[in-house]
């Protein structure tokens, strides 16, 4: 800080910041990668004065003196709106590794300082909870059969699950024979990549994605599927062959879905699924925020908007004041704009109403399942009030719903959907596993293959988290050219590859000596077990100590 600046209330310290930027001065040849490729515009080319003493020989009859220098160096700035993120991105591009960011031993006094001119953070976070309950669950039901069958190196195991209205055949016959008609059923993969839209994602990013579901559909034979979130899509995805590797989701907003219903009679196949979203599991009772700047021409003409304005999704579907009413509107006007062809399903935010949303499901033939979000998930773009103080575990409302589905006996014909936090410490494979023990069908993840296929720097402990501000340093949220020009299309494709080969082949693990060697373990809880006797019971799993 310059010796004249005024200290006032809002001025901080370099200790005062949770991440600090060290420099070394020795090794450092002033090349300005570090502060080219800074997201936040943390650390700035500094121009010092500095004072050396000179003091004479003994012999000498002269008076020490001072003298000056000039030099160029590296300096953080301490503004609470430059704050550094820790995201690292000045170690990733520094030739000499003379700079790094450090998290702070101190107190974090920044916490107290962002909200100037009377702008609370209410953004960049994540949820800060210890293990999750899903970490703590262990698969304790081993088969002592030597079927060569059962070895998961050797044997073909059919991962595969359906979305939509599964019929018995007793109801598809009288189904048909009322109406002429059957519920529509897909066969897909049960790891779901969960709706990130086109414009809270880069187009590099978004790309990537679609490029890396196409191979694994169409080389390596995993129907996966990619919800595109709320925004619609490109127009071309619409128009291609490959729209049936997706699931179109509206939401509050409407955003995209001029362009999607124009569309209709020029698709050459017809979707997986529509989903509906109601809430999310990161923000309950509020809808998501794509700001300003993230608003350019492309994502505009997408969306059906003038360019360069905020785009908010109201918490809840304006139109509609009721979950009756939206089954009863909602859902049959997306089904009958397919024809009826196409699964249409609802997503909502894990909570204590969950329950009553699924009974009003089970009525309706026309709801193809329920996604249930729960408290863990969300990226960068959350709230942190919503995150850290409002939500619901998805573990336990997942297995309450599939508990009132047994008891009214459709546990095997409406599918639940599980999303939130699965493979936060990075066991995807062994949370997906214990959710689908649980009673769901399916998984969704979105936070966990940003950061497994495009190396997002956003963690728990509040480093990076800046998704939502367009300035995210490896490109994969933001709307700038110069950001997300760093990511890699083809990249990002090979690592969800990666990443889905790893997780089929951990699952078939897990699932190998369970002697279920032909279909999922849906709500096959007594091969669970906890060290926690009340989550034990509130989950009516094993308590094993």
């Amino acid at each position: 800080m310059p010796s004249n600046a005024a200290v006032t209330p809002s001025t901080l310290s370099r200790l005062d910041l949770p991440w600090q930027i060290n420099w070394d001065i020795h090794t450092c040849t002033l090349c300005g990668r570090c502060t080219a490729v800074c997201p936040v515009n943390a650390i700035e080319l500094g121009v010092f004065r500095k004072r050396n003493m000179t003091t004479p020989f003994f012999a000498e009859k002269t008076r020490p003196r001072s003298d000056f220098s000039i030099y160029y160096g590296i300096r953080q700035r301490t503004d609470p709106g430059y704050a550094c993120v820790g995201c690292s991105m000045c170690n990733l591009v520094c030739p000499n590794n003379s700079i790094e960011a450090r998290r702070s031993d101190t107190f974090d006094m920044l916490r107290f300082h962002r909200d100037r001119a009377g702008q609370p953070r209410t953004r960049g976070g994540r949820r800060n909870s210890p293990d999750s309950v899903l970490d703590q669950i262990k698969f304790i039901r081993i088969s002592m059969l030597t079927d060569p069958a059962l070895d998961a190196g050797r044997h073909e195991f059919e991962m595969r699950t359906l979305i939509g209205r599964i019929l018995s055949p007793a109801k598809a016959i009288n189904a048909r024979r009322e109406k002429g008609w059957i519920p529509p059923v897909r066969e897909v993969y049960p790891l779901l990549i969960g709706g990130m839209s086109f414009g809270a994602l880069s187009p590099n990013m978004w790309e990537g994605l679609q490029m890396g579901v196409a191979y694994l559909n169409e080389e390596l034979n995993m129907p996966v599927r990619m919800c595109t979130g709320e925004g619609g899509c490109p127009p071309r995805l619409l128009r291609s062959r490959f729209l049936k590797y997706v699931i179109l989701q509206i939401a509050s907003g409407y955003f995209g879905w001029d362009e999607i219903i124009h569309a209709i009679p020029e698709m050459k196949e017809d979707p997986c699924a529509v989903e509906i979203k109601y809430g999310q599991g990161a923000k309950p009772g509020d809808g998501g925020l794509l700001q300003w700047h993230k608003v350019n021409r492309l994502i505009a003409a997408i969306r059906g908007v003038p360019p360069g304005v905020s785009l908010p999704s109201p918490p809840t579907h304006q139109t509609k004041y009721s979950i009756e009413e939206a089954v009863a509107k909602m859902i049959q006007s997306m089904s009958m704009a397919w024809g009826f062809r196409v699964p249409v399903y609802p997503k909502i935010s894990a909570s204590s109403t969950s329950l009553s949303v699924l009974n009003n499901l089970t009525r309706n033939p026309y709801a193809s399942g329920l996604a249930i979000d729960g408290e863990d998930g969300g990226t960068g773009a959350a709230y942190n009030v919503s995150m850290n103080h409002m939500g619901h575990p998805v573990a336990s409302n997942i297995r309450d719903c599939y508990l009132n589905l047994v008891k009214l006996g459709m546990q095997n014909e409406l599918p639940l959907i599980a999303g939130g936090g699965t493979g936060k410490n990075g066991n995807l494979a062994a949370n997906a596993a214990a959710l689908i023990m649980l009673g769901a069908s399916a998984v969704q993840i979105g936070k966990y293959i940003m950061q497994a296929s495009a190396g997002c720097l956003g963690t728990e402990g509040d480093r990076c988290n800046i998704c939502n501000i367009g300035r995210c340093p490896k490109g994969i949220t933001s709307q700038d050219p110069r950001l997300y020009r760093r990511l890699d299309p083809e990249k990002v494709a090979e690592r969800v590859v990666d990443v889905y080969v790893a997780f089929d082949t951990e699952l078939k693990k897990i699932v190998a000596p369970l002697g279920r060697s032909t279909s999922l373990p849906i709500g096959m809880s007594d091969a669970l077990g906890i060290a926690h006797k009340s989550a034990a019971e509130r989950l009516h799993i094993k308590y094993v100590v």
